[in-house]
């Protein structure tokens, strides 16, 4: 097994490009979440991890906009979580040993969703090491409701779930350009909210973020689905995947302490340039911060 402690935990996958294969000698891990237990409109994100690491073979190791080599920046491929089908209690709890095992081996943990839920029991492990967690948020829909049909834990809760871990203000939303009433009061008392806009809040936060280690959080429906339409519940009038590249690229040197793209749904683009964009996200961020 390519960790001590995670037996049992984790299935092997053919890995994404450029993966080392000496966990020794990597700074990060990359795993998959493949879960979308509670999905609200189209299900399918269940399919990202496997089909994100094909899709990254189409990508060159090396990056033209950041001069960088995957081959300088070791990560370690550990495959995908193992998951209790149906139950999402159990699955979220093992997607978050596997968190706290990367965690604390001092590396990063870098994770293909799924639906957006599983981003919380990785925020909780991460926030566990660094209690001045700062987490960036990157997404069409503020996730921020307190339940969704009397549950808790479902993909419209997992930003709600991250807030109340953390002090007041510790989360920042960017391009959020769907949520109820009730999101956004929560919002505005909360967190820091920049409904629909990425850039130019993004470098704003940035120079006031200092050493602060950052969980990145990115729901491919940030991107417009005129972009990337392989998304579970796709809303118009989102950036472009240009501007989404740009934002990982801004944080080039920063302390991120933990990476995640989620939401991607295959099934709903056959073109397969949603999967690319996910995998060039995750290429892009790991030769930026890993």
């Amino acid at each position: 097994m390519p960790m001590k402690g995670l037996e049992g935990l984790l299935e092997r996958r053919a890995g994404f490009l450029g993966a080392c294969p000496d966990l020794d000698a990597s700074r990060a891990v990359l795993f998959g979440a493949p879960m979308d237990f509670t999905v609200t409109y189209r299900p399918g994100s269940r399919l990202a991890p496997s089909r994100v690491r094909e899709a990254s073979d189409v990508l060159e190791e090396h990056s033209l906009a950041l001069g960088e080599d995957l081959a300088d920046h070791p990560f370690f491929d550990a495959g995908d979580v193992s998951l209790a089908w149906g139950n999402v209690s159990a699955s979220l709890e093992a997607i978050g040993r596997v968190a706290r095992e990367v965690v604390r081996g001092g590396r990063i943990p870098l994770m293909i969703g799924g639906e957006h839920l599983v981003t919380w029991p990785v925020v909780d492990a991460v926030a566990d090491t660094h209690p001045d967690l700062v987490i960036l948020h990157f997404d069409a829909h503020a996730d921020l409701r307190g339940d969704y049909m009397g549950e808790k834990m479902s993909h419209a809760t997992a930003i709600r779930l991250c807030a109340e871990k953390l002090p007041p203000r510790r989360v920042y939303q960017f391009g959020i350009r769907s949520g109820t009433a009730d999101e956004v009061a929560y919002a505005r008392e909360r967190t820091n909210f920049f409904p629909g806009e990425v850039l130019r809040p993004l470098r704003e936060a940035l120079q006031n973020l200092g050493d602060a280690p950052i969980y990145v959080t990115i729901d491919i429906d940030v991107v417009d689905p005129a972009f990337a339409p392989g998304t579970g519940t796709p809303e118009p009038g989102g950036v472009s995947s240009g501007e989404i590249i740009q934002a990982v690229h801004l944080l080039r040197g920063r302390r991120v302490v933990g990476f995640d793209v989620v939401e991607i749904c295959p099934p709903m683009d056959h073109s397969e340039r949603t999967a690319i964009l996910g995998a060039k996200l995750l290429r892009e961020a790991i030769l930026s911060f890993c």
